[in-house]
């Protein structure tokens, strides 16, 4: 990593620790001479220095430093989109896969990282497209999911699927879940989807309580292309990503899913390995 002049702070909103942890962070960066951009969440708790638009934060950093949960991370992840910043998240949140950072570790691996001694995963993105009378109406990036749902009313809905220009299935179901191995360890497995290793290079199509008891989740290469049409009424889909952003599906919209070229640079915990992660939020061995 080069040299660290400026650090981007994004913070989770309403978390006590948070209030005394902003000014000592900004104080401490300060003191070794790094500039620090922060978001309007950040300066609520810094008190008098200005926040920026979140989307904005990482122009010009070297560093983004997330403190919160994996929501807030996610949604870090998606303001630097396809800059290769290095993230170094600080877990603040609840059950915390991918912020495995803790507040007492918080200084001395700031220190290993701006000595170049940090841990960097490469977490590869989802890109989905939504294609609409032959037109790209939306475009994506998802470091955990896609998700293809119903949007209000208690019924199923119609997907066709095809991986390649394969014809997958007809899913009636209550979704689709087309999840990273990054993603593996969020919804998708809540709906009974497999916990993947997070350099396999995969992705997982998990559907969401289907009508066929058969139906099972399915992984398909990291090359794949995979095109799900919806045949709901308008309004009745609709297609979610990581969970915070999307937009309804109209009937006979196509979403296009494949692996995008483009990673994010997650900093982990020197020693804290995948394993050790499932054990310590899955309560794996324990009785």
């Amino acid at each position: 990593m080069p040299i660290v002049k400026t650090v981007g702070i994004i913070s989770k909103p309403n978390v006590p620790a948070a209030g005394d942890m902003v000014p000592r962070l900004i104080e401490w960066l300060t003191g070794r001479g790094i500039d620090v951009r922060i978001d309007e969440h950040t300066a609520y708790y810094a008190g008098d220095t200005p926040g920026t638009p979140r989307d904005e934060v990482p122009e010009g950093c070297d560093l983004v430093i997330v403190l919160g949960g994996d929501g807030t991370l996610l949604s870090a992840a998606r303001a630097i989109g396809r800059r290769e910043i290095p993230l170094f998240p600080v877990n603040l949140g609840g059950l915390g896969f991918l912020t495995a950072i803790t507040m007492d570790e918080l200084y001395p691996d700031l220190e290993r990282a701006f000595r170049g001694e940090h841990r960097i995963a490469k977490r590869k993105f989802l890109n989905s497209e939504v294609l609409r009378e032959g037109r790209v109406v939306a475009t994506y990036d998802a470091l955990n999911d896609a998700v293809i749902s119903k949007s209000s009313i208690a019924r199923m809905i119609d997907l066709d699927v095809y991986v390649d220009e394969q014809f997958v299935c007809a899913y009636k179901a209550d979704g689709l879940i087309i999840s990273t191995p990054t993603g593996s360890t969020a919804y998708s497995l809540s709906a009974g989807g497999p916990i993947i290793f997070p350099s396999v290079p995969a992705i997982c199509m998990t559907p969401i309580c289907p009508h066929m008891l058969t139906n099972r989740p399915v992984l398909v290469p990291e090359t794949s292309v995979i095109r799900v049409t919806s045949h709901g009424p308008d309004e009745s889909v609709y297609l979610t990503i990581d969970g915070q952003v999307g937009l309804p599906v109209r009937e006979d919209d196509t979403v296009v899913c494949h692996s995008s070229h483009y990673s994010l640079h997650l900093i982990r915990p020197p020693r804290m390995m995948f394993f050790d992660v499932l054990r310590q939020k899955l309560k794996w061995g324990e009785r």
